[in-house]
């Protein structure tokens, strides 16, 4: 209830992207003098997942888009996440869309982003990982990486601009993300075209050097094609598939119709997403190969919610949105109603 009535005086007052960094200045702060190794859970508290040759603390993690640079993953990983999926990271360093590009829908607990890909670019975070890696080693958590498209590659030469980005990263992440679902750098949803996607991954897998490769998704895929790239999937041998990334559907939304309107394009997420993100789940439910996994995400905010995806065939899970409305405190309560049961 604490964190609820700072967030209603507070943060909710301040542009979204501002009380972002601000969050992200006062968790970094935290982080460097151990002041969030206090909310760390006791082992006892969790339950482990293996999955991908990898053994997860818990199910729950964070979802790619809040550390965008690998520079909290300490912090987040006391805060409760098992494992933080840094990015959307680049080959080639870029600022992203112009501001305001971020948007609070209260009432739809929910966000509007269009950020597009802002980050420091794959040298410079490959840079940082190595020394957090050497730093740090087994104190870290799993750490993933989601590699995009830069805004300034063609098309026609995404593999190339991902297989750079993957030879920079591959060997410092613990499992990479190949992100073709964002509705914020121009073309890139036309990647999930299968034969648009089989030499992006086939260019991705060869450099990561056996590490696990999923593919992220969205949920505004026709459901035969979210089933074709289940397919690729499989063929390819990848490690399973994320489902699923932002929509740019408006449906359904307690907000003003007209301020929806006004904010115009971008990525929603939060709990609008939660009913798609269900249906793509039970839709590849039982497509892929043994060993495969699907990792849900879109619309969790209680344990609960993150129960009904590990039911239904997720074998991790992964919020975002929910941190804004629920506080630092979110992981480990989810967290702990998993254990309860």
């Amino acid at each position: 209830m604490f964190y609820q009535l700072v967030f209603k005086v507070f943060f909710a007052r301040l542009d979204p992207e501002f009380a972002h960094h601000l969050v992200a200045f006062g968790m970094r702060v935290g982080g460097f003098l151990r002041i969030t190794a206090l909310g760390k859970l006791k082992p006892t508290q969790t339950k482990p997942v293996k999955a991908m040759g990898l053994t997860f603390s818990g199910a729950f993690g964070l979802a790619a888009g809040f550390d965008k640079n690998a520079k909290l993953i300490r912090p987040l990983s006391d805060l409760g996440f098992s494992h933080v999926e840094i990015g959307t990271v680049t080959a080639k360093p870029q600022p992203g869309n112009e501001k305001p590009r971020l948007f609070r829908l209260i009432a739809d607990r929910a966000l509007i982003n269009r950020m597009g890909f802002n980050n420091d670019g794959a040298d410079v975070v490959a840079e940082r990982l190595s020394t957090l890696r050497a730093r740090h080693g087994a104190k870290l958590p799993i750490i993933g990486v989601n590699i995009g498209k830069s805004k300034v590659t063609p098309v026609e030469q995404a593999a190339d601009d991902y297989r750079y980005s993957t030879q920079k990263l591959a060997h410092l992440a613990d499992y990479l993300v190949v992100n073709v679902s964002s509705p914020n750098t121009p073309g890139l949803r036309s990647l999930q075209d299968v034969t648009a996607l089989r030499p992006i991954l086939s260019a991705v897998l060869e450099e990561a050097k056996g590490r696990p490769v999923l593919v992220k998704i969205a949920p505004d895929l026709a459901d035969e094609d979210i089933l074709a790239v289940a397919a690729l999937a499989k063929d390819l041998k990848l490690a399973g598939i994320i489902a699923t990334n932002t929509t740019i559907s408006r449906e359904g939304l307690e907000e003003d119709s007209a301020r929806v309107e006004q904010i115009g394009a971008g990525g929603l997420s939060g709990l609008p997403l939660q009913a798609r993100a269900l249906d793509v789940l039970n839709l590849l439910k039982g497509r892929l190969a043994e060993g495969q996994i699907i990792i849900s995400v879109g619309g969790i905010e209680t344990g609960e919610d993150a129960r009904v995806r590990l039911n239904n065939g997720a074998t991790l899970v992964q919020g975002y949105t929910g941190y804004i409305y629920e506080g630092p405190f979110w992981a480990r309560k989810i967290n702990r109603e998993l254990a309860s049961n």
